[in-house]
């Protein structure tokens, strides 16, 4: 009887929580869209397909008539729809309730829309901790997909890696399907012809199953893919091939997993795929690691040694970035607030806001923007403010709390009132990190400092590296430029980027304030007042809130010599776009991409039409004010590109006798109000 194998297929579909209408729009006209379209015509080809919650939504809104074509693919049995997190979070770093909650709204929403209650689930990112077992388990999945080099770290053979294991938690029961890495890069990359031929000759090996799940965007949406899978036909090549064949045979997970046996018990140790065991690395650290990958394919044991090749985890990300901790841990302070409310007091948008907070794309950087994007950060803390409004009407905080938040041990100040919220730091500095703005459910504080990334080394190339061969390049494999990187642009931040960064400045000598000690304030004080000794001057720095007004005066016992220096980093969606812009004594003088000088200013507005709002500064004492954008760099698919953080505003000051005080108003505001 001549041995056939199993082609167990699957595409994970997603978009970042707030990405752009354009690039959903995209994505569908080059990928979504034509990919159902063409699986439409052949009914006997079955695949697994998931769709992230948001994107669904989106997708039935602005498509109905593809996703009634989806809708009749389910019901004539050809689809397995793919349940997962509702806004795909890394399950592993949101709270168990929360896994529970978000695994059950998807199914939940799948049954509804398209009358199939999923059975298995994509795992975000890959991402594998034990710990997630009795979430998925309690949620009513079965089965999930992972890496096989998750297995082969296990200590098991590739031979052994043709159908599932199981594994358990806590008394709870999971099946886990080993992803194929020789299918991930052979999918849609090498001719369709040859795609088929490998698994045909699995089929001869003796291999049950060949399991392939990955990203759909490699279908259509990565460089050079629209043309290779549709207009030249590859998608459908492929199908014709695999249906054509006698040694293969398509099918669901489902029905697989329904008729074939488990192959024993497991036990994963965390980790994700290769890549991003690279990539959650310190820069010096990945550097290091991918030195000894690379030594070991040269060598030509890394195949056989890979699985003990071990990066680092995911958790990583939240402890190399500042800004991913601060988010995270902002999430986790809000889902503990949320749940403690009386069921009464909990509503449908509370729930959602939270959801929406713990989409993963905005907490890590690998191959593609994600942290570095700043509208995905503006979407976490859109929902993060939006949320922390609504728990503040039923539960209201105190206006002042001190608490270490991001676990680094040293405590923050939150000062806020029903408008705004000022987050302090205790780390000497006496800077604000966050600058909320309930009514726009923006936070201005939300830049991101330029820090060493591994990928920096590649940049020594300056021209595009070239596929060569047939097929398309992966990604994986490019090296190339969106925009010209200078070696200014690389030059890396000793702080985090924040509002309120003061120094003294005497002529080229520039001192940073980096001792300012919170002085002792009664239960009822809105405001915080933090003093540093500097020679023998004592300074005081008072950080008020009031209405939409955050408030910062500084008074000064002693006498100074110099200036004196704040530099206030803003967060403007506009970033270095068209609908960003200073005014300036009633004129409009630029944009907040360009740099400026504002001679003795004593106001200055930023208004912003991406946020439909802005912000004033007033001082009480002229000052030059300079403007800076601030760019990061760092890699996407499309190459290395440099991207606008934030707005650097420099407000200077030369002391005299008479300055005893200094005041620097912010106030926020609606565009029009």
């Amino acid at each position: 009887m001549t041995k056939s194998v199993a082609l167990l297929l699957g595409v994970h579909a997603h978009q970042p929580v707030g990405n752009f209408p354009e690039v959903l729009q995209d994505a569908h006209a080059r990928c979504y869209g034509p990919f159902i379209r063409t699986l439409y015509r052949y009914p006997d080809f079955p695949f697994a397909l998931h769709f992230s919650g948001w994107l669904l939504d989106y997708l039935l809104r602005h498509y109905p008539e593809d996703m009634a074509m989806l809708k009749k693919m389910v019901h004539r049995g050809q689809v397995e729809l793919v349940g997962a997190g509702e806004t795909e979070p890394v399950l592993a770093v949101i709270p168990n309730r929360d896994r529970i909650g978000q695994v059950v709204a998807l199914s939940d929403k799948l049954e509804k829309k398209f009358g199939q209650r999923p059975q298995g689930a994509w795992l975000t990112e890959r991402v594998w901790e034990a710990t997630v077992v009795p979430a998925l388990a309690d949620s009513g999945i079965r089965y999930v997909t992972v890496d096989d080099y998750h297995f082969l770290c296990t200590g098991k053979e590739a031979s052994e890696l043709n159908g599932f294991y199981t594994t358990e938690e806590d008394g709870r029961r999971l099946d886990l399907f080993p992803i194929s890495e020789a299918l991930r890069y052979r999918f849609p990359f090498s001719p369709a012809h040859e795609a088929v031929k490998y698994m045909e000759s699995l089929a001869g090996e003796g291999q049950e199953a060949a399991i392939y799940f990955d990203d759909i965007e490699k279908f259509g949406i990565w460089p050079e893919t629209y043309e290779w899978v549709y207009e030249k036909g590859w998608l459908e090549d492929f199908i014709l091939g695999v249906l054509a064949s006698p040694l293969i045979r398509p099918m669901k997970f489902s029905d697989y997993h329904a008729e074939a046996h488990t192959r024993g018990v497991v036990y994963l140790p965390t980790t994700s795929y290769i890549e991003m065991n690279e990539w959650t690395l310190p820069a010096q650290a990945a550097n290091t690691y991918a030195d000894l990958v690379q030594e070991a394919k040269s060598k030509g044991f890394f195949d056989r040694d890979k699985a003990f090749l071990r990066g680092g985890i995911w958790k990583n990300f939240i402890t190399r970035y500042p800004e991913s901790n601060w988010m995270h841990k902002r999430m986790l302070q809000l889902s503990q607030r949320f749940h403690a409310l009386p069921e009464r007091k909990k509503s449908k948008e509370m729930l959602e806001l939270l959801y929406q907070s713990q989409a993963n794309d905005a907490y890590w950087h690998g191959l593609f923007g994600g942290l570095y994007l700043p509208h995905l950060r503006r979407a976490i803390y859109n929902a993060i403010v939006a949320l922390e409004a609504l728990l503040d009407k039923v539960a209201a905080r105190p206006p002042v709390i001190i608490e270490d938040l991001d676990f680094d041990g040293r405590k923050e100040v939150f000062i806020h009132n029903d408008e705004i919220q000022a987050v302090a730091r205790q780390d000497g500095s006496a800077a604000v990190c966050e600058l909320d703005a309930y009514l726009l459910r923006h936070n201005f504080g939300d830049t991101l400092a330029r820090q060493s990334e591994h990928y920096y080394r590649k940049m020594h190339l300056d021209q595009d590296t070239q596929h060569a061969g047939e097929g398309v390049a992966n990604p994986h494999e490019r090296v190339s430029f969106k925009h010209h990187i200078t070696q200014s642009d690389l030059l890396l931040d000793d702080v985090q980027r924040m509002l309120f960064l003061d120094s003294l400045v005497d002529g080229e000598a520039v001192t940073p304030l980096r001792n300012y000690v919170l002085r002792p304030a009664d239960d009822h004080a809105t405001h915080v007042t933090f003093s540093c000794e500097q020679g023998n001057v004592l300074i005081d720095k008072r950080i008020t809130v009031s209405g939409k007004r955050l408030r910062v005066s500084y008074q000064f016992n002693g006498e100074m010599q110099g200036q004196f220096q704040t530099e206030i980093n803003l967060a403007m969606p506009s970033c270095d776009g068209p609908a960003g812009r200073f005014v300036f004594n009633d004129q409009i003088p630029g944009g907040f991409g360009q740099a400026l000088r504002f001679e003795k200013a004593k106001k200055l507005d930023l208004q912003d039409e991406v946020l439909d709002g802005g912000i004033s500064l007033h001082l009480n004492a002229p000052a030059l004010i300079q403007s800076q954008p601030h760019f990061s760099v760092s890699q996407s698919e499309a190459g290395f590109e440099k991207i606008m953080q934030a707005v650097t505003l420099t407000l200077t000051w030369p002391f005299s006798s008479h300055i005893k005080e200094l005041i620097v108003d912010v106030d926020v505001h609606r565009l029009g109000a």
